[in-house]
């Protein structure tokens, strides 16, 4: 497994090996006793699975509120999206900074989302799969979004606003500066 950081402390993109043949391939996405080697050291107790049929389909920018916070390792079953992660943790040097990673199918990278950062992605390819792990389990009264294009944030999705699909939620996302701060940077990470 190759482990690479960001410009963003926590927030890593792994790329697991692949073994092929002429079959097609294997490839072990997770193992928790390899991770805790590395310092990852995370409980995953639930496993989403989404389909967007369009190309330029955005989701998020999501994340859950304490007591239900959740980290998130993320993969493309099918096609390709442009994952984000945002810093929103109020203290943290990097508050307000994105990170984004081309996944897909074939290169298999997998970005890891902290407790700390809201997440999204956007669609690259028709019938995209979004695999993705989490710590806790989803609790609708914890559910929270940030606006995509909140313009302080600057996020090229790099598509045009034009082709966005959206979902009313994600529409009416509340800007950065208009959320409730829950996570602060402890100073440590």
């Amino acid at each position: 497994m190759k482990i690479e950081t960001t410009k963003l402390d926590g927030v890593l993109l792994l790329t697991p090996d692949r073994f092929g043949d002429s079959r097609g391939f294997f490839s072990e996405s997770w193992n928790k006793r390899r991770m805790a080697e590395h310092g990852i050291d995370l409980e995953f107790v639930q496993d989403n699975h989404s389909l967007s049929s369009k190309v330029g389909t955005i989701r998020g920018l999501h994340y859950q509120t304490p007591p239900h916070a959740q980290a998130k390792l993320v993969r493309c079953g099918r096609g390709a999206l442009f994952d984000v992660a945002l810093d929103i943790r109020v203290g943290s040097p990097t508050f307000g900074q994105w990170v984004g990673a081309e996944l897909t199918a074939e290169n298999g990278r997998q970005l890891l989302v902290p407790v700390g950062f809201a997440h999204g992605f956007v669609t690259r390819a028709p019938d995209t799969e979004i695999v993705y792990k989490c710590t806790d389990y989803f609790a609708p009264d914890c559910d929270r979004a940030i606006a995509h294009n909140d313009p302080v944030l600057g996020i090229d999705w790099g598509v045009s606003i034009a082709s966005f699909t959206l979902s009313d939620k994600d529409a009416s996302a509340p800007l950065l500066a208009d959320i409730e701060p829950v996570f602060a940077w402890d100073g440590r990470q």
